[in-house]
């Protein structure tokens, strides 16, 4: 596994543990600036139940240096995956209201950016993209799905109905 996985897994991680991703704006050249930057935070009242433990392994997981980040047999080591850190509180329902609440059916174009996003930054990693950095945000009307789906494998895996 590449360092650009282990930074998805992390993304997948800070979603379920709050119902809402880490990054978000309406306009997607500052969202793509977002997630280069690593610009995201733990608000509280969805992270207030959360350990400290998880939002570490989190951090470490998103950390914008690939050099620095966790690689998978590092993420697995941690406490929070590895013992039992893990608060002693129900968090299932503040999740389920901000999952409704965040991924309705129109977010889903975001998240097909995301995987855009991942996809470049993949690209960026092997030193074969030959796109601008705001070039993979401009595909978004309909050709991100496309470049979704490339990222995702052939797409067959994730379909979305209207």
């Amino acid at each position: 596994p590449q360092a650009v996985d282990c930074w998805s897994i992390g993304v997948i991680a800070y979603i379920l543990l709050c119902g809402y991703p880490p990054f978000y704006d309406e306009n997607d050249t500052k969202l793509f600036e977002q997630i280069l930057k690593a610009e995201y935070e733990f608000d509280s009242p969805y992270w207030d139940d959360i350990s400290d433990s998880a939002k570490d392994f989190i951090q470490h997981l998103m950390e914008r240096d690939p050099k620095k980040r966790f690689t998978c047999e590092q993420a697995l080591q941690h406490p929070w995956i590895a013992g039992d850190t893990a608060l002693d509180k129900n968090i299932h329902q503040s999740v389920s209201e901000q999952i409704k609440k965040n991924f309705a059916k129109s977010k889903w174009k975001q998240a097909f950016n995301a995987t855009a996003v991942v996809r470049h930054m993949r690209k960026l990693q092997l030193g074969t993209s030959q796109e601008g950095p705001g070039q993979a945000m401009q595909e978004s009307n309909g050709s991100a799905t496309n470049s979704s789906e490339e990222s995702l494998g052939n797409g067959s895996h994730c379909q979305t109905q209207d």
